[in-house]
């Protein structure tokens, strides 16, 4: 498969597959009592992981069940297998699982079609915060929220004075904060979860690097939405795109999200 053709009714399936998710997730969120597990890499994985894992495979079964499925409830898929994919889904099914324990809204539902190594589009959804963001690159981004649906185009929005930084609500590590003294004055938000990228694209914040660990599918879905809406996610200090399935570990490399005028500017 050298080329493939994703339309905007393709993404649509993809937009309600994630609403179906956020409302399994919400039913957890809605019960006093959360049962949290500690999983062998000591991140906590709840109710809610699963059952929007099991909402989104039975739905991407359904509608593309000739496309191959990767999620971070079930990444046990060997190296030999995974290289000869072409082209998968790649699923975060609760973002911000840290962030959907403490309750504060910030978590997601991540889920992005990679082709050729590349993300070529991705849906997130906040079901707390009602926003739903998609795109597909060459083709266009939107975000719709309260029943609106709004282009998001960053491809010609200046960076702003001081510059907007938007980065995790964990601590700021030592090496983005010798990234943030190369910057000079600026302003940082914090916020959990992909929803950084998304700030991004909205035009909410000029960049945000991620100097730490990160894995394939907490970006793949966030990084569609910002390419297609005008903006870039590159490896640091490297400056390359930053790519999927490439290798045998699924850890990404550091990375810097923002928009294409952070990149041009001197």
């Amino acid at each position: 498969m050298s080329n493939i053709v994703f339309s905007k009714t393709d993404l649509q399936k993809i937009v309600a597959l994630a609403k179906q998710a956020g409302e399994a997730i919400m039913q957890v969120y809605a019960q006093t009592d959360l049962q949290i597990e500690v999983k062998q890499d000591d991140s906590p994985v709840t109710a809610a992981d699963i059952a929007s894992h099991n909402v989104i495979v039975a739905g991407l079964k359904q509608h593309f069940a000739e496309i191959a499925v990767m999620s971070e409830e079930a990444a046990d898929i060997s190296w030999a297998e995974r290289q000869t994919w072409q082209t998968y889904w790649l699923i975060d099914p609760l973002d911000g699982t840290k962030e959907f324990i403490k309750r504060n809204g910030e978590f997601t539902v991540n889920i992005a079609l990679i082709h050729q190594g590349k993300a070529i589009a991705g849906v997130v959804y906040a079901p707390v915060l009602g926003k739903c963001y998609s795109g597909i690159v060459g083709q266009g981004a939107w975000l719709e929220h309260n029943g609106q649906v709004s282009v998001l185009d960053i491809s010609d929005t200046a960076v702003q004075s001081p510059p907007i930084v938007v980065g995790s609500r964990s601590h700021v590590s030592p090496d983005v904060a010798s990234y943030l003294q190369t910057i000079g004055e600026h302003q940082m938000l914090s916020v959990g979860s992909s929803l950084k990228f998304c700030m991004v694209a909205e035009g909410q914040a000029d960049v945000y690097p991620r100097l730490g660990l990160t894995s394939e599918w907490d970006t793949a879905a966030a990084q569609a939405v910002l390419e297609s809406a005008g903006g870039q996610v590159v490896e640091y200090p490297a400056l390359t795109p930053l790519q999927y399935n490439q290798k045998e570990n699924i850890l990404n490399p550091y990375f810097i999200a923002a928009s294409s005028a952070w990149f041009a500017r001197k």
